[in-house]
């Protein structure tokens, strides 16, 4: 039932064909059948409210297609009553959100019935799910392989069918990572589209962004339209055309530009390009134009960008644990790292880096009045072994620049 997609459930239940506690109970079947081989949902709420919401729902008139639809939150993001331990940081552990985040308010709206959270790293740092309250998420098709992450609980609940579409967000390929190691689709929209919560510091913030997570494309669009809209209160937001409507309408002649390896600036490990490059012939089948493209930009200077913005962002948003003595010693090793390197740069350093940002910015936006898509893979290697896992953060710099320039 689940494997069929969200829009797929919806069309079932407005047909009758299923209830919203016929669904609810496959769903926590499911997670009682996975979710102890792979930890990807965490702070699971109690069964028995969750059917009693369900059957609240079959007689209520549907608020939105996500009506009935069980979801669970990246436990980066508040929701209502749940736990929010910002991936499993001890000292967030009894934290219990009062609130929901933006993005959540409007899932709920559309109907969404939230179940509990998925697992992320602490903080959201590090592209490997694993965190001191929860323990690491697996990934299902080897459980001595990596989930990747942040977002490695929402990839692998969808790709074991413990949830239909997701919520997930991407600072570095926190997104588009966990979703290509996990055989699913993770989208990271261009920032402003959808918002984040109006609160803090809001110039500096532009790094990371919410996005949808699904199992099929139609469900990722739906998602996004749900979670996309512009908020007064947030600077530089988006408004874009509906994208499901969009979706429909077919990839015929569309331009892609293939930027493979970057010119061997970006190696890749033995058989991700033939891959992409199969992939990409299934769409010059379906009439798209593939070209190879020459990289177009110093990759160095794209990283170096990034990693000075984020280290700036970083500290700027977590300074304030660093200096109360007591929460400092609750941040592990990265996030003292990031936060000491970020307190460390200089003005002229990070205004360097901003204009590093925008010449890419610009070389990247004359690309597009060519091609309608540039396409790299979504990581440089495979799924992380266990013999990796402990040093991820050490070996990050070698297979993440492919997707961390995408987002500047």
């Amino acid at each position: 039932m689940i494997e069929d997609g969200a829009l797929a459930l919806r069309a079932s239940m407005d047909a009758g064909q299923i209830s919203v506690q016929d669904l609810m109970t496959e769903t926590l079947a499911r997670v009682s059948r996975c979710n102890d081989r792979v930890n990807a949902i965490v702070s699971l709420r109690d069964p028995d409210i969750l059917m009693a919401e369900a059957h609240a729902a079959d007689q209520a008139a549907a608020t939105g297609w996500l009506h009935g639809i069980p979801i669970a939150i990246k436990d980066l993001d508040d929701a209502r009553g749940l736990p929010s331990t910002q991936g499993g940081v001890p000292a967030h552990a009894a934290t219990v959100a009062a609130n929901d985040a933006l993005f959540v308010a409007r899932l709920r709206a559309a109907g969404a019935i939230i179940i509990g959270k998925t697992n992320a790293p602490e903080f959201g740092l590090g592209s490997h799910t694993v965190n001191r309250v929860f323990g690491a998420t697996r990934n299902p098709y080897d459980t001595n392989l990596s989930a990747g992450g942040s977002s490695g609980g929402a990839a692998v609940a969808l790709a074991t069918g413990m949830l239909s579409v997701a919520d997930g967000s991407d600072m570095m390929g926190s997104l588009r990572n966990p979703a290509g190691w996990n055989n699913v689709y993770g989208m990271r929209p261009s920032w402003g589209l959808v918002p984040p919560n109006p609160e803090g510091e809001a110039f500096f913030k532009m790094l990371a962004t919410h996005g949808p997570m699904a199992r099929c494309p139609r469900d990722l669009a739906a998602l996004l339209d749900t979670m996309a809209g512009r908020d007064a209160l947030v600077p530089h937001g988006l408004d874009q055309a509906l994208s499901l409507p969009q979706i429909d309408q077919g990839t015929s002649n569309l331009r892609i530009g293939w930027l493979a390896d970057w010119d061997g600036a970006m190696p890749t490990e033995a058989g991700v390009l033939n891959v992409c490059e199969q992939a990409l012939g299934q769409f010059q089948e379906l009439g798209c134009a593939v070209e190879p493209l020459a990289a177009p930009f110093d990759r160095d200077m794209i990283w170096a960008s990034w990693t000075t913005l984020r280290s700036f962002a970083l500290a700027g948003s977590m300074g304030a644990l660093y200096f109360d003595e007591r929460k400092r010693a609750d941040l592990n090793r990265q996030a003292i790292w990031e936060i000491e390197r970020g307190l460390n740069l200089s003005a002229m350093e990070v205004h360097r880096a901003s204009e590093m940002r925008s010449d890419w910015f610009r070389t990247a936006a004359t690309l597009f009045d060519t091609y309608d898509v540039l396409a790299l893979p979504s990581a440089q290697c495979g799924p992380l072994t266990s013999r990796w896992i402990g040093r991820a953060a050490l070996v990050r710099p070698r297979w993440i620049p492919i997707i961390a320039g995408w987002k500047l």
